[in-house]
């Protein structure tokens, strides 16, 4: 017999109660994601796109702009094993590892170069959401009453406007009103900032006015359930201010579910970039989106397909990641499964 088994012999004989170090929720919410082997898997694949975005300029074989007209719709040796049409007239190219567009750009650097597009949109879409979201819901939540009514009816107008719709509308207005500005103005201060993010500034701002509404309602609710609980109740009775409970008793209780469906809500962010580049409204040509990849290659989809099928494998790989992650999440957070294996 061990000393520790010795000691909790010793102890339980002398009627003293036996005690074990309790495990935080944070740390069991940890080990429960690192045993779920489909979140793990979409975690690695989401850090190695992210370092292919932020190293794309030495990944990258090629920049994601320049033009070869000779090679134009060049396809590598394998290619035409893979699909057997283009034997009959594909060029041969080993130069570029899956191929050229129509104007002779390396696929492969254009699909690493349109990471950056896609991820900064799976950062910026969750940030604008949780800040104004999170903010709003909070409010309306913790005072309720008639200022829980007034911010609702506004968030149940905005829900009346269908969310893409909505985005599109936001892009053309955005895009006619600001492709020409008086220099020294507002407008032009903006368009400046859109051309230098290659058009993706109005693409997180269109994205942002339509993202945080659903975070707002569900912010509401999980400050609507957590507002009486005992223990916020008693920080009221020793005097603690509501800003004081909200940051140090309520936000801290309810952040876990916010994560988790922010999470799940990042594809949808990536699709959104994706269509609205894929219709022509997204980012400024020659910045390499997959949704204008895709489009681009849909021209050519029957020749070429290559050209189609590569961009679209990364937008479904990546929007596959971010959804194991969030189940995962989802899983590990979840308070009814603490303490499961």
């Amino acid at each position: 017999m061990t000393a520790q088994l010795k000691l909790d012999a010793q102890s339980s004989a002398a009627g003293q109660p036996l005690t074990q170090k309790g495990e935080s929720l944070w740390k069991d919410a940890l080990r429960r994601l690192v045993r779920n082997r489909a979140a793990v898997i979409g975690g690695v694949m989401i850090l190695i796109l992210y370092l292919f975005a932020i190293f794309a300029g030495v990944l990258a074989p090629y920049t994601f702009d320049t033009q070869t007209l000779v090679d134009q719709n060049k396809v590598p040796e394998w290619m035409p094993s893979l699909f057997p049409s283009m034997k009959a007239y594909a060029q041969i190219s080993d130069k570029y590892l899956i191929g050229t567009d129509y104007v002779g750009r390396d696929l492969f650097s254009r699909i690493v170069y349109g990471a950056r597009v896609s991820l900064t949109v799976a950062l910026i879409g969750p940030f604008i959401s949780l800040l104004i979201g999170v903010t709003y819901g909070s409010i309306s939540g913790f005072f309720g009453g008639r200022i829980d009514n007034i911010m609702m009816r506004i968030v149940d107008v905005l829900y009346a406007f269908p969310s893409l719709l909505f985005i599109i509308l936001l892009m053309a207005f955005f895009r006619s009103t600001f492709s020409r500005p008086d220099p020294g103005t507002f407008s032009y201060a903006l368009s400046q900032a859109d051309a230098k993010l290659g058009g993706m500034l109005f693409i997180f701002i269109g994205i942002g006015l339509t993202a945080w509404e659903t975070m707002a309602r569900l912010t509401r609710g999980q400050v609507l359930s957590v507002r009486e609980k005992e223990f916020v109740e008693a920080a009221r009775t020793i005097g603690a201010t509501n800003g004081r409970i909200m940051f140090r008793h309520i936000l801290p209780n309810v952040v876990g579910p916010l994560v988790v469906a922010e999470t799940l809500a990042i594809p949808g962010y990536i699709s959104t970039e994706a269509f609205l580049s894929f219709i022509g409204i997204g980012v400024n040509p020659p910045t390499p989106s997959w949704g204008a990849m895709i489009s681009d290659g849909a021209q050519v989809v029957r020749t070429y397909p290559n050209q189609t099928l590569f961009p679209a494998l990364a937008l479904a790989i990546t929007m596959f990641a971010f959804n194991f992650l969030g189940d995962g999440l989802r899983d590990a957070l979840d308070p009814r499964l603490r303490g499961t294996q």
